[in-house]
């Protein structure tokens, strides 16, 4: 449990890096894309301890192709990865080992789409 926590800071950590390098250059550096895999990684790896599958984020995929592109939708997409990031630790903080969140998978499985999203759209 206390990696699952441990990962899901490092998470909010890289989150938070990639919005600040964002605002300020307007894009992803190549240094970006690479933390945004790291955090798709760990984030993969919390799921997976929570017991969780990916069959959300197949079932979602479509939905993410029809969205519109532009900076201030990567934009919008890098700070709704922060904020789920935050909130997936928070939950993550509310369980023990011995219980399995919810709450925590289905927020995992959003942050799995907005980084596939925007890995795909750079």
């Amino acid at each position: 449990h206390e990696e699952m926590v441990a990962r899901g800071e490092e998470a909010v950590k890289l989150s938070t890096e990639l919005e600040k390098s964002f605002s300020e250059r307007g894009l992803l550096s190549n240094t970006d894309i690479e933390k945004l895999e790291k955090v798709e990684k760990l984030v993969k790896k919390i799921r997976s301890g929570l017991g969780g599958n990916d069959d959300d984020v197949e079932s979602e995929r479509s939905e993410n192709a029809q969205q519109t592109s532009g900076k201030g939708f990567v934009g919008g997409a890098i700070e709704t990865l922060k904020s789920r990031s935050t909130a997936l630790l928070d939950e993550l903080k509310k369980t023990t080992r011995f219980t399995i969140s919810a709450a925590a998978i289905s927020t995992s499985n959003a942050l799995l789409r907005i980084t596939k999203f925007l890995r795909f759209r750079q």
